[in-house]
């Protein structure tokens, strides 16, 4: 099979292709030996949160911290 990059540097995979592998919206690409290797990826929506809270410098600590405050009984 073929597929034609475009201009805009696109590539339609061929149906016959995308249908005979779970349903993803993403995948890996890199490259081995000269060729492109596509890798069906799932994205979890925890992975995003853990590295939103490490770019934010949020540890453990600070987690327990919140759930402890949160946690208080409001007199």
């Amino acid at each position: 099979m073929l597929a034609k990059i475009t201009s805009k540097n696109q590539l339609t995979l061929p149906k016959s292709i995308i249908t005979s592998i779970a349903k993803t919206d993403y995948f890996e690409v890199a490259v081995e030996n000269g060729r492109i290797m596509l890798t069906p990826v799932r994205i979890q929506q925890a992975d995003a949160v853990r590295a939103k809270l490490e770019a934010l410098g949020i540890d453990d600590h600070d987690v327990q911290d919140a759930i402890q405050w949160a946690r208080k009984s409001k007199v």
